[in-house]
């Protein structure tokens, strides 16, 4: 990356022009700090989902930052990234991430095989933990789902150190995550 002087959207639009992304980086005791990145980099960074839930190494004009992505700001029609935020991370403070999840089994599990349709509520989770226990994602193992099966965010296995913050405010908000339903030709298989 490299630092940039000038705010507002119309400097935003300039670096665009010279086929850059207008970036911010902000958090921790320092001042938030404007930055663009080179376009074609960026994609082909997004292209890693690894990207989205890792600390990252933000190179700033020969500095090295720890940082998460916190938000991309995407063009509704073209392939293009409009802006980016990064947070700061400090190693000895809790940060809270989305983190994706990766369903496994997904196809040979019990409840599937006997005409069932899995269906996602969640494709991410926001975990809060260190940044040494950031994990890359969360694995739901599907294997053993029947037919009618729920899995909620307090079923899910988490990595050492890392819990999900809304957990702790009440069993209402223990969302489910993934179901295994049953369809209608299944039902008339049954009869």
């Amino acid at each position: 990356a490299e630092s940039r002087a000038k705010a507002g959207s119309a400097a935003a639009k300039v670096v665009r022009r010279q086929g850059k992304v207008p970036a911010v980086i902000y958090g921790g005791e320092v001042a938030p700090a404007m930055l663009s990145l080179d376009h074609n980099e960026v994609l082909k960074h997004l292209a890693h989902e690894a990207v989205y839930s890792h600390v990252l190494d933000v190179k700033v004009d020969g500095k090295t930052e720890k940082a998460v992505l916190k938000h991309i700001q995407r063009h509704p029609a073209k392939p293009q990234i409009l802006h980016m935020d990064f947070m700061r991370v400090d190693d000895s403070h809790n940060l809270k991430v989305h983190v994706p999840l990766h369903f496994i089994n997904e196809s040979s599990s019990v409840g599937v095989k006997k005409g069932g349709v899995v269906t996602h509520s969640m494709v991410d989770v926001e975990v809060m933990c260190m940044p040494s226990a950031l994990p890359e994602f969360i694995e739901v193992d599907l294997a053993n789902a029947e037919i009618g099966t729920i899995i909620h965010l307090s079923d899910l296995v988490l990595p050492a150190g890392v819990e999900i913050p809304v957990l702790g405010q009440g069993a209402e908000h223990d969302h489910p995550v993934v179901q295994v339903v049953k369809t209608r030709g299944s039902e008339e298989s049954a009869e």
